[in-house]
C-alpha cells in the first residue's frame, strides 16, 4: 500500500481570500494595533500635510503609524526589513493594505514625524487606563543603559576635531584663521587645577547648561563634517560657560569677607576640555553592569500590571537626579491620559538617593520608598545620618515597607528585560537627544500595546 501525504503542489496557481479579515485569525496582533491607531489622535500627523490635495499621493499617515507601532511591538526597527516584510509577511500585508511604501518612505516619515511619534505614548497610555490597568497606587521607577548608535572609540577632544577638520574640511580654513589668529588652534588644553569650592561652582554651571540642552535637544547632522562642527562648537560653548563660572567664582569669594591675604586667582584652562563623540554627541560614556558603553540613560515608570506610566531618556548616567523629575513626569503623563489617581507610592534603589529629589516628591501627594544603601552595606553610612536617611531606613525595616519594596524587581525590571532582549533593543538605532527619546517612547508605547493585547485575550478567553 502506497504512503499517504497531503499534496505540496508548488506550481499550482492560487488566490488569496479576496477578504483581507480572513488573512489573520480574529484575534491577531496586526488587527489590534489598527483598531488602537483608530482611537488615537493623529492630528498632529495630518496637520504636517498640505490641505489642498496638491502634489505627489503620499501615504496615508494612519496606515505609516500602524505599520511602525506593529513593526516594533514584535522588535523590527530596520526601516529595510519592514519594507522586505511588507512583501513576504502576511501580517504586514495587512497593515499595510498590500501597499508596500519602501525603506526610505519608512525612514523619513519616522524623522519628519518624530515628535508626533513620541506623543503616541499618552495616547496608548489613555487606552491602557480606560482598560483599567494603568493603576497607580504603587509605581516604580528605574533605568537602564542602553548603547547609542555610536562607538565609544569615536569619542575626540578639542584638539583631534580641529585636527580633522583641519584635514578634511578645507572650506573652513577662513574660519579657522579668523578665531584662532597667530595660534594653530590645535594646542592642548591647560589642566585645570582648582579649589573643591570653585570645582562645584563650574560643576554646576555646567550642568546648568546640560540641562538647558536636554530641554530643546538640536537635531544631529548627518554628514560627518556637520557633526564635526556641532561637536566643536559644544565643546567651545562649554569652555566659555567654565570661563565665565570662573569669572562668577572670583567675583563671589572677593566679594565677601576675608581674613589674612587674599588668595590667588586661579587661571581657567587656555582652551576647551572634555570629549565629545563625533557620532552621537548627545551620547556619553556610561558605566553599566556589562562595564563602559557608549549610550544614554533610558528611564521608565512602570505599574503593578507592568505598564509604562512615563517614560524619558537622560544623557547622565547617574541616577540622583531623576526621582522627581520622573514622578513629576509620571503623574503630568497620567493627567493627560485622563487618569483621576495621583501615584501613591513610587519605589526606587539606592541609585536614586538623594535627599533633596526626595523631600522635592514628598511635597505632593506621593510617598517615595527608596533604598538608602546598597545591598551588600550592612550597617549606616555615616555621610547621610539624620533626616530621611533615618525615616527610610526605619521605613524599610517595617514589614509594610519590605513587602512593597520587595516588589520593585518584578514591576520594572522584566520591562527592560522584554525591551532590550526579547525585543532586541538593546542598541538605538537613532541618533541624538531628541531622535532617540521619540525611539525609546516609540518603544515603550508599543510595549503597552503588547500588554493590552495580552490583557483583552485574557478578557475575551475568560
Amino acid at each position: 500500500m502506497a504512503q499517504n501525504f497531503l499534496p505540496c503542489e508548488r506550481d499550482q496557481e492560487l488566490l488569496l481570500p479576496p477578504n483581507m479579515r480572513d488573512w489573520l485569525p480574529e484575534g491577531h496582533l496586526a488587527w489590534f494595533v489598527i483598531e488602537a491607531v483608530a482611537e488615537l489622535d493623529l492630528g498632529p500627523f495630518y496637520a504636517s500635510y498640505r490641505a489642498d490635495g496638491h502634489g505627489r499621493s503620499a501615504h496615508d499617515p494612519q496606515m505609516m503609524v500602524a505599520l511602525l507601532l506593529y513593526a516594533y511591538a514584535g522588535g523590527e526597527r530596520s526601516s529595510r526589513q519592514i519594507e522586505r516584510r511588507c512583501r513576504e509577511d502576511v501580517a504586514y500585508r495587512v497593515i499595510a493594505a498590500n501597499l508596500v511604501p519602501d525603506h526610505a518612505t519608512i525612514a523619513r516619515f519616522r524623522a519628519r514625524h518624530e515628535g508626533a511619534l513620541a506623543g503616541l505614548f499618552t495616547g496608548v497610555l489613555g487606552l491602557c487606563v480606560e482598560a483599567g490597568i494603568a493603576t497607580s497606587a504603587v509605581l516604580a521607577v528605574d533605568g537602564t543603559k542602553v548603547a547609542a548608535e555610536a562607538s565609544g572609540h569615536a569619542n575626540a577632544d578639542h584638539e583631534e576635531i580641529a585636527r580633522e577638520i583641519l584635514a578634511e574640511a578645507g572650506r573652513i580654513d577662513a574660519a579657522e584663521d579668523e578665531r584662532y589668529g597667530e595660534r594653530r588652534g590645535d594646542e592642548l588644553p591647560a589642566g585645570l587645577s582648582t579649589r573643591r569650592g570653585r570645582k562645584e561652582w563650574i560643576r554646576e554651571a555646567l550642568r546648568r547648561q546640560k540641562e538647558e540642552r536636554e530641554g530643546d535637544p538640536e537635531p544631529v547632522p548627518r554628514d560627518r563634517a556637520g557633526r564635526l562642527e556641532l561637536c566643536r562648537r559644544r565643546l567651545e560653548d562649554e569652555h566659555r560657560t567654565v570661563v565665565e563660572a570662573h569669572r562668577a567664582y572670583e567675583e563671589a569669594k572677593t566679594g565677601g569677607p576675608r581674613r589674612g591675604r587674599p588668595p590667588m586667582p586661579a587661571e581657567p584652562p587656555a582652551g576647551p576640555e572634555g570629549r565629545v563623540n563625533t557620532t552621537d554627541p548627545d551620547s556619553q560614556r556610561m558605566r553599566s553592569p556589562h562595564g563602559f558603553l557608549q549610550g544614554y540613560n533610558a528611564q521608565a515608570v512602570t505599574n503593578g500590571h507592568q505598564v509604562v506610566i512615563a517614560a524619558e531618556v537622560l544623557t547622565e548616567g547617574n541616577d540622583s537626579r531623576a526621582l522627581a523629575p520622573m514622578v513629576e513626569l509620571a503623574v503630568a503623563e497620567l493627567d493627560r491620559a485622563g487618569a483621576r489617581r495621583r501615584p501613591g507610592i513610587v519605589l526606587a534603589d539606592a541609585g536614586y538617593w538623594s535627599a533633596a529629589q526626595i523631600d522635592r516628591v514628598r511635597e505632593g501627594p506621593t510617598i517615595p520608598l527608596v533604598a538608602v544603601d546598597a545591598d551588600s552595606r550592612a550597617g549606616p553610612r555615616t555621610d547621610r545620618s539624620g533626616g530621611p536617611y533615618e525615616f527610610m531606613r526605619r521605613a524599610l525595616r517595617t514589614p509594610t515597607g519590605t513587602d512593597l519594596y520587595r516588589r520593585r524587581k518584578w514591576m520594572v525590571e522584566p520591562v527592560f528585560a522584554d525591551i532590550k532582549v526579547n525585543r532586541r533593543a538593546g542598541r538605538f538605532r537613532r541618533r541624538g537627544l531628541a531622535a532617540v527619546r521619540s525611539e525609546w517612547r516609540l518603544l515603550t508605547t508599543t510595549h503597552n500595546l503588547l500588554k493590552l493585547h495580552r490583557h483583552r485575550l485574557a478578557l475575551t478567553a475568560g
